[in-house]
């Protein structure tokens, strides 16, 4: 029958506990803080000085990181002898790892799709993207996720799987990209004047290439107008390049439009419906 601890017998295991958590600090740190503070950030240096892109150099930063951290806490637990006492409790230790083995399913998806992002070379630190219905410029690419940041200033943080599963556009990722924009005249306007004055405007435009040279087609014929394709390339395209050139030329072919007298028409839209009044003492 075992005999009932004394109050001195536990004060003597939480002492001896105590001074493994000291022993365990005090390894895990003398480990981890030159790794995170010395040997990462000179490694990271290093690969910027070989002009290694940053797409791997941050996530190799951020491996090396967690490997020292596992390490620096494997170290402790083993030198200050708590490994014993972790093995003393065995129901308590299968039982966390069955939790953390649930818990760490997507963990390990996202690492591996993680791994396959670093690796692909059409993802870059600064490239533009588009998924699903989303699109911002990469930002930091790590184990678990991707962060991104969107037009609208936000910073998006998206699982690596997400991107793995999905369809990735990046319109940045060739030397050229065609723009294709669309403008609306009135039914009584001379056609062949408009397209001119596109192309015109197009060639005028110092950021678009000459070749391919610019196209304009007859797109639809709408309720309100005769739409009009105008398509272009434009050479290392870049997000912010993209808009500007599209809005200076909307503007220029605008100006051109309304001198030569070619319309614009706005959308009609009819209404339709009564309204019903009641007047004093009469009938509804």
């Amino acid at each position: 029958m075992a005999q009932p601890r004394t109050i001195d017998t536990l004060i003597g295991e939480l002492v001896a506990v105590s001074q493994d958590a000291l022993v365990l600090a005090v390894v895990t740190a003398s480990i981890y803080l030159p790794a995170r503070y010395l040997l990462v950030p000179g490694v990271k240096r290093g690969l910027r000085a070989l002009d290694v892109d940053d797409a791997i150099t941050l996530p190799l930063g951020k491996l090396l990181w967690a490997a020292f951290s596992g390490f620096a806490l494997f170290a402790g637990v083993t030198v200050s002898g708590l490994a014993s006492f972790l093995a003393a409790t065995e129901a308590i230790t299968a039982g966390a790892t069955v939790a953390v083995g649930f818990a760490s399913k997507d963990v390990l998806g996202n690492l591996v799709s993680g791994a396959f992002i670093v690796l692909d070379p059409t993802y870059n630190i600064g490239d533009w993207i588009r998924w699903k219905d989303n699109e911002g410029i990469i930002e930091d690419i790590s184990f678990r996720v991707t962060r991104i940041h969107t037009f609208d200033n936000e910073l998006v943080v998206v699982p690596n799987s997400e991107l793995t599963a999905n369809a990735v556009t990046n319109p940045a990722a060739k030397d050229r990209l065609r723009v294709s924009t669309t403008f609306g005249i009135g039914y009584e306007d001379d056609i062949e004047r408009a397209e001119s004055i596109i192309i015109e405007e197009v060639l005028a435009n110092d950021d678009v290439v000459d070749r391919p040279g610019p196209t304009v087609r007859l797109a639809e014929l709408g309720d309100d107008a005769v739409v009009l394709d105008a398509r272009f390339w434009i050479a290392d395209p870049a997000r912010n390049d993209f808009v500007r050139i599209r809005s200076d030329l909307t503007t220029a072919i605008k100006t051109r439009f309304d001198e030569a007298g070619i319309s614009l028409p706005a959308p009609q839209r009819e209404l339709s419906g009564a309204v019903s009044t009641t007047g004093a003492g009469g009938d509804a």
